[in-house]
């Protein structure tokens, strides 16, 4: 494809940058980061989970300077993140040891712990609250103040740093193979170009990374197009997971010598699909496959769909596209997608010129065959 190179539009170029920051301060009204931070958390997550930079301070500026645009606020989060440097690798996360503010299973009424129900729209009546547009810092401080008076704040019964997971329930039942532990340093699509057949730690980073309407739109097709898959959500869960790194002043790295640097908010997602197998008699039975999701901060239907799409890639051998890693893992990419689209505004002169003349060409060519009859 070919470019060409656009020149003497420097003051142009500097006009359209004042006219963006004109658009955003026309009202007279200058959105605040903190304000962003606190009261677009969805937003926020989506931005973190896309770009793969877990800060939302920074979120929530990407998010300002990008006047709400996710496609742009990711772009500037990447961009930012290729710029600092690695000083370390946490140790591996357990998603047991998360403290969990939300835990649903749509499998089982009954689960170890119980459901738990925590902040999500899905219990709302989806009408707008006009109130809201009236409503003051002052009233938000009252009322999150009653609130934490009334306990709502959670209850001192459950342990929510130690609940069991559904998974593990089905496998001790013999319905859901048990999976051994893969110790392989997972590969990093950061620092690494693509390659396929891809690593299942590749797939899930892009995943994750993914943009979110793309994921879902994919995993709504492997629901309702290729393949039909209806699986059942296992156990959802969000929650803050403890991060740990090993003393960078013991060269034995002892397992208790670690420093605890925070935590991250995530959600998980392990559904359930039915399949069909053979037993070691050749006999066929039914068993449960997994697909897993997980993402930054509360991104329920993202990660849902993260693993629609992680068990379609992991079946693979398919008619379908949805099973086709490359369809799927070089099309939903968060900066790749728009970007590309995106760059049909850029100066195609040179190759539309050559359009031109084979279109031009291509009407002269019946004409002079008339004339010649």
């Amino acid at each position: 494809m070919g470019y060409v190179a656009v020149k003497g539009g420097t003051l142009a170029i500097e006009e359209s940058l004042k006219r963006l920051k004109y658009e955003r301060l026309k009202k007279g009204v200058v959105v605040d980061c903190q304000r962003i931070e606190s009261g677009m958390r969805c937003l926020i997550d989506q931005v973190m989970s896309e770009s793969s930079l877990y800060n939302e301070t920074l979120a929530a500026l990407a998010i300002k300077q990008a006047e709400g645009s996710p496609e742009e606020a990711v772009f500037l989060m990447r961009a930012y993140r290729s710029t600092l440097p690695r000083n370390h690798y946490s140790r591996v996360v357990e998603p047991e040891d998360m403290m969990v503010e939300r835990r649903i299973s749509a499998s089982f009424k009954d689960i170890p712990g119980g459901q738990i129900l925590g902040a999500a729209n899905d219990y709302t009546h989806r009408l707008l609250d006009f109130n809201l547009s009236e409503e003051s810092d002052e009233e938000a401080i009252n009322w999150v103040c009653d609130y934490v008076l009334e306990g709502g704040e959670g209850n001192d019964r459950t342990d929510l740093a130690n609940l069991p997971k559904v998974v593990d329930y089905l496998r001790e039942n013999g319905l859901m193979s048990v999976c051994d532990n893969d110790n392989h340093e997972p590969d990093d699509v950061t620092k690494e170009s693509l390659q396929f057949p891809a690593s299942r730690s590749e797939r899930l980073q892009i995943l994750t990374r993914g943009q979110t309407g793309a994921v879902t739109s994919l995993g709504y097709v492997a629901l309702r197009s290729f393949g039909a898959l209806h699986p059942t959500v296992g156990e959802l869960r969000m929650g803050n997971l403890p991060l740990y790194v090993d003393n960078p002043f013991n060269e034995q790295n002892e397992k208790d010598d670690g420093y605890y640097i925070g935590e991250i908010k995530v959600t998980e997602v392990e559904t359930l699909f039915p399949e069909d197998i053979q037993n070691i008699n050749g006999e066929k039975e039914i068993e449960f496959k997994l697909g897993y999701g997980l993402c930054y901060g509360q991104n329920e239907t993202k990660a849902i769909a993260m693993s629609i799409l992680d068990h379609c890639l992991e079946v693979g051998e398919s008619e379908h596209a949805i099973n086709d890693e490359e369809f799927v893992l070089l099309h939903i990419d968060s900066v790749e997608s728009p970007g590309f689209i995106s760059h049909l505004k850029l100066p195609h002169y040179v190759t539309f010129q050559s359009k031109l003349d084979s279109v031009r060409q291509s009407k002269k060519e019946p004409a002079l065959n008339q004339g010649k009859e």
